[in-house]
């Protein structure tokens, strides 16, 4: 990819990253210090990726590997600081109501049901492409998809649902 391309490719794809994994992860500022971290990497990388073999799925995947570690690191800073303090700083909040809601029937699923749901849902991806980007059978995510549908249906259902 040319210097060129890539800086095509950023402009025409940094704000679905950054949605994408803002659903996986649940935290906007994250997501966004991560794409943009995942597009460092590629920029230094960019004579190797190729318009015909998804750079966009590099550079999320890149992403999430990104929050796995910093959510690691984080988890091992706020153990030392319970240790040392017993308390945890504030937290920021979230943006909306309905990114909210969502955002909070996500953080329902385990990390790989989440990640699934999100790779297909959101990113529009095939069972195919999801099961070679996470690394896991087609099988498998096809499952990871059904548990999340069961899981979400009964936090996402509209108010009318409910009262009829």
């Amino acid at each position: 990819m040319t210097d060129e391309e890539f800086e095509e490719f950023y402009a025409h794809s940094v704000k679905h990253l950054v949605g994408q994994v803002y659903l996986m992860t649940g935290d906007l500022h994250e997501a966004q210090d991560v794409v943009q971290e995942a597009f460092v990497r590629g920029w230094a990388r960019r004579s190797r990726l190729r318009w015909d073999a998804r750079p966009d799925a590099w550079i999320r995947t890149v992403a999430w590997r990104l929050a796995v570690s910093r959510w690691r690191r984080r988890g091992r800073a706020a153990a030392a600081w319970r240790q040392r303090n017993g308390e945890l700083p504030d937290s920021t909040p979230a943006p909306d109501a309905e990114t909210v809601a969502l955002v909070a029937a996500l953080r329902q699923l385990s990390e790989r049901q989440r990640r699934v749901a999100v790779l297909h849902y959101v990113c529009d991806l095939t069972v195919e492409q999801v099961a070679a980007e996470t690394g896991i059978s087609s099988g498998t995510v096809k499952t990871h998809l059904s548990r999340a549908r069961a899981a979400l249906r009964p936090h996402l259902t509209s108010e009318e649902e409910h009262s009829v």
